[in-house]
């Protein structure tokens, strides 16, 4: 018989998990820790749930998760307390690490997650969700504990899009997938044209892997994730998990172009770094969009950051805080 291709070999549906005390054996047997974390900014109205639901689930009711850990980008709102009140340990990205000069970002939450988790085995979730459940957690970690080769985790899933409170189609959510990552995947690397969704915000990592990364501060941060544990570590590596069905709040088409530019830069300074391409991004440059105002088009530029935080093992801080001494492909 042939041989299976990645998607078949390495595509899960979260009901292959769903015997979570199975996965607690294993992960005792191993001598395992697995945490949980939310980057967060301003979402208290959808934080609660998901921590609730983890918490009674698979830390309470069956010991899978050991911490849950919410790491904040600067909330206006009552996330913190919200998360605190339900029992998360809570941090805001700008208290940890303080030496360093302050980032704000998403990427810049989940590097610095890194230097206060415990965990063998990180799992990030965004914290926007309005249907959690706990296949959202345990269907990522399955593969990490089933299959030995398995390091890196992807969920995928159907994706709702509202056009309006009373307009909801049943697909037509990642559009900067389909229209802008996909394309350049299967252009430059059609191994990872395989991967569901790409930007998806859950996943999950043994510690040693994403400690040797770097991480970009914003939009590029899961691209350029992918694109490295690929490069460093192959296929192989990689699983990706089926959730069914996320329900979350949908962006603007504006607000995709601008996580699309961000991408794009991340992108092409990968294929920079990896020889692929030679050219040259001037980092001074701006997303230009146009916006309708009062009956006229007004012109606006953001700049859109694409600074690299360096692989946390690189960071003495951390090694002396972990017990780890820096690899030699850090």
């Amino acid at each position: 018989m042939p041989e299976k291709s990645w998607f078949e070999g390495n595509t899960y549906h979260h009901s292959t998990f769903k015997d979570v005390a199975e996965l607690v054996k294993k992960k005792e047997d191993r001598g395992l820790r697995i945490s949980l974390c939310f980057p967060t900014l301003n979402e208290e109205s959808t934080i609660g749930k998901e921590i609730v639901i983890a918490r009674s689930e698979l830390q309470l009711r069956n010991h899978l998760v050991d911490e849950i850990v919410v790491i904040d980008s600067g909330s206006r709102d009552r996330t913190l307390e919200v998360a605190r009140s339900f029992g998360a340990t809570t941090y805001t990205a700008e208290e940890l690490l303080p030496d360093l000069p302050p980032c704000k970002g998403k990427g810049e939450n989940l590097w610095k997650a890194l230097y206060v988790l415990t965990g063998d085995i990180i799992v990030y979730m965004d914290a926007d969700i309005k249907n959690i459940h706990p296949r959202f957690i345990y269907g990522l970690i399955g593969p990490l504990l089933l299959r030995e080769e398995v390091r890196y985790v992807k969920a995928f899933y159907q994706r709702p899009i509202a056009l309006d409170p009373r307009n909801v189609l049943p697909a037509g959510g990642g559009r900067v997938t389909e229209l802008v990552v996909r394309p350049l995947f299967s252009l430059f690397f059609p191994d990872l044209a395989q991967v569901m969704q790409p930007l998806s915000g859950e996943y999950a990592a043994y510690r040693e892997i994403l400690e040797v990364l770097p991480f970009p501060i914003g939009y590029g941060v899961e691209t350029s994730m992918l694109i490295d544990i690929y490069k460093r570590f192959g296929m192989e590596a990689i699983a990706q998990v089926d959730l069914d069905k996320r329900i979350h709040r949908n962006q603007s088409t504006t607000a995709l172009g601008r996580m699309s530019f961000g991408i794009v830069k991340t992108f092409f300074r990968k294929l920079s770094e990896y020889g692929i391409s030679s050219i040259e991004l001037d980092e001074t440059r701006q997303m230009i969009q146009y916006v309708l105002e009062d009956g006229g088009y007004d012109r606006k530029s953001f700049p859109i950051e694409i600074f690299e935080r360096p692989p946390i093992i690189s960071i003495p801080a951390y090694r002396d805080r972990a017990g780890r001494r820096e690899g030699i492909d850090a």
